[in-house]
């Protein structure tokens, strides 16, 4: 059962994000203020966070920037609205931004969405002939090993944790290379480039017009 984490501190919609997402198989916990969330949040302790922006004694953004190591998906769920908070919210690390008013239908889509992609819980991650383990940090090919610089690596988890979902050069880059990008570098074309000729995934990882790349496979990484 995937544990969700709801950090929100209007009681009335924590309530019924949380009855709907119990109803629905979660395993939920809540909490009223950043501060509260900071002392529950550690690496393995939740499979999903949902985190307001408005929170009290620390701030939603705040927040992200102590989750964002632990590798923890995260939507924002959220009265500000502006395109400059959306796009702040996503840069920080999140996966997903919903903002006030939502229905209850489209945030459950969404929860599964990102659960679905990210397959932060696996320990063995299978996609087509790729199996990559996270605790050894390998990855094989038809049972052959496949040497991986840490970049390629790294690279390679963020498309399969966000499968069939167009990536952003400037996000691609951030959630790599932990820096912002500039635009100038072809750091990301590169390593692209050896990580489809290591993997013979010429035809998966695909460029996208004026946005970045994207690993296309079926439902489950079949072809």
């Amino acid at each position: 059962m995937n544990k969700i984490l709801i950090v929100e501190d209007e009681p009335p919609i924590s309530n019924l994000i949380a009855m709907n997402l119990k109803q629905a198989g979660y395993e939920c916990t809540a909490v009223f203020d950043g501060s509260q969330a900071a002392d529950l949040i550690a690496p393995g302790a939740f499979d999903l966070i949902l985190l307001d922006v408005m929170l009290p004694k620390v701030d939603g953004f705040e927040l992200m920037e102590y989750i964002r190591p632990m590798e923890i998906p995260v939507i924002f769920i959220t009265a500000k609205a502006d395109l400059s908070d959306r796009v702040k919210g996503l840069r920080l690390g999140a996966d997903d931004y919903i903002t006030k008013p939502f229905e209850i239908a489209e945030l459950l889509a969404r929860v599964e969405s990102v659960l679905r992609r990210y397959r932060k819980t696996e320990r063995v991650i299978h996609i087509q002939d790729v199996e990559i383990d996270t605790d050894s940090r390998t990855v094989r090919k038809n049972n052959v090993q496949i040497e991986l610089t840490m970049k390629e690596y790294e690279l390679l988890l963020l498309f399969v944790r966000n499968l069939n979902v167009a990536l952003f050069r400037e996000t691609i880059y951030e959630r790599v290379w932990g820096s912002s990008y500039m635009g100038e570098t072809r750091t990301v074309d590169l390593h692209v480039q050896r990580l489809r000729r290591k993997l013979g995934w010429e035809d998966h990882l695909v460029a996208v017009y004026k946005v970045g790349y994207r690993l296309e496979f079926g439902a489950g990484g079949k072809p």
